[in-house]
C-alpha cells in the first residue's frame, strides 16, 4: 500500500474533529466534504454561516453528516472561548473586549475549539498568511510540555514509476525555522524522527546533511551539524542519526560505502534535517517540481495539540491529504 493510502486509512479509524479556519473557501469546502464522506475525519468549517452554505449549494454537494459550521458571530460557544482567550493572553495586556473582537478572527476561533477540547486539531493557511497561523498556534495551543521549539516539516512521497527508491521521506526544517542552532538542529531532528514513525510507522533513519561527509571541508556552518549530531544521539542514544553527511551519502549506498563506510544509515536515510530553511525549502520545491514527488506540508511538530499550515496555492487535494495527516497527529497526540 502507498504510503499516502496508508495515511488516508490510519486517518480514518480515528473520527477525529479536524477544524478548517477558512471554512467558506471553496477548496475548504470540498476537502471537507470529502473528508467527512470518506470517514477520514468529522470536519468542523468555520466562517460565515450564510457563505458556507451558499458555497457547499454552489458545488452542488449537500451538507453531510460529520459536517458542523462554527460561525464565530454567532456560536453558542462564543462566550467560552473568549473567555478563554482572555485568560490565555491578560498577561499581554489582552482585555475582555479585545478577547470578544479576536473570537472573531477565524484562526483564533478554531485555535480556541482545539485549546478548549471542542476540536482536536486544525488547518489553516489557504487564505491567512503562515505567520497568523503560527502565532495563533502557539500562543494559544501552546507547546508540547517536553519542547521549546516549533519546527515544520515536509511530508515527501516518492511513489511514481520513474522514483528508483519508493516511500515517504520527511524533509525539515523546510518551511519555518529560519536559521537553527546546533540545538535546536537537534531539536528538530528529534522531532521530525517521532513525526516519521507516527505517521509513516516505520524506522526513522535521520541525516544531518552538511556541504560536508565526515571532515571533508572544514567550516563553522559544518561544525553546527557536527555538534547537532552529537547533541541528538546524546538525547537519544536508540536513534539511528549519522552526520555530518552529503545527500547523496545519505541517499545512495554506493555513495555511502565511499565517503562514510560505517554509517548506521548505509545510504538508506528516511529522514533529512537541513542545517537551514533556504537549503531546506529549496531542496523539496526541487524534488517536488523536477523529481515528481508529492509534498504535503509544512506540518507543524512540537505542539501540544496539532494545528497545520497550508500554502495559499494549494488544492482542495492538499487539505484533504493536511486534514488525514492532522488526524493522524491528533491521534498521538495524547
Amino acid at each position: 500500500m502507498k504510503p499516502l493510502e496508508t495515511l488516508l486509512k490510519n486517518a480514518a479509524r480515528t473520527n477525529l474533529r479536524i477544524i478548517l479556519s477558512e471554512g467558506s473557501d471553496p477548496r475548504a469546502v470540498s476537502a471537507g466534504h470529502q473528508a467527512a464522506a470518506q470517514g477520514i475525519a468529522r470536519i468542523g468549517l468555520v466562517g460565515d454561516s450564510a457563505s458556507i452554505k451558499a458555497e457547499f449549494e454552489a458545488q452542488g454537494i449537500e451538507i453531510i453528516d460529520g459536517i458542523d459550521i462554527h460561525d464565530p458571530s454567532t456560536s453558542p460557544l462564543r462566550n467560552e472561548l473568549a473567555a478563554l482567550y482572555y485568560q490565555l493572553r491578560q498577561h499581554k495586556g489582552v482585555t475582555h473586549d479585545d478577547a470578544q473582537a479576536a473570537v472573531d478572527l477565524p484562526h483564533i476561533f478554531a485555535a480556541l475549539l482545539v485549546k478548549s477540547g471542542h476540536a482536536d486539531g486544525t488547518v489553516g493557511g489557504a487564505v491567512a498568511t503562515t505567520a497568523d497561523i503560527v502565532r495563533a498556534a502557539i500562543q494559544i495551543i501552546g507547546t508540547k510540555p517536553d519542547t521549546k521549539l516549533i519546527s515544520s516539516f515536509f511530508l515527501m512521497l516518492f511513489c511514481k514509476e520513474h522514483h528508483d527508491r519508493k516511500g515517504a521521506m520527511i524533509f525539515a526544517d523546510s518551511g519555518l525555522v529560519v536559521d537553527p542552532s546546533a540545538d535546536e538542529m537537534a531539536q528538530i531532528a528529534l522531532s521530525s524522527a517521532n513525526s516519521f514513525q507516527r505517521l509513516i510507522g516505520e524506522t526513522p533513519r535521520v541525516a544531518m546533511l552538511s556541504f560536508s561527509t565526515r571532515g571533508s571541508a572544514e567550516h563553522d556552518a559544518v561544525s553546527k551539524v557536527v555538534t547537532a549530531t552529537e547533541t541528538a544521539r546524546s538525547r537519544a542514544p536508540e536513534l539511528l542519526i549519522d552526520g555530518e553527511l552529503q545527500f547523496d551519502a545519505a541517499f545512495v549506498p554506493d555513495v555511502a560505502a565511499r565517503k562514510a563506510q560505517d554509517s548506521p544509515l548505509q545510504g538508506n536515510a528516511n529522514v533529512f534535517i537541513f542545517p537551514n530553511l533556504e537549503s531546506g525549502n529549496i531542496a523539496y520545491k526541487i524534488a517536488q517540481r523536477m523529481g515528481g514527488a508529492e509534498a504535503i506540508g509544512p506540518i507543524l511538530q512540537g505542539l501540544a495539540k496539532p494545528a497545520n499550515d497550508l500554502s495559499r496555492g494549494c488544492s482542495a487535494e492538499d487539505i484533504l491529504h493536511m486534514i488525514a495527516v492532522t488526524a493522524a497527529q491528533a491521534s498521538d497526540s495524547d
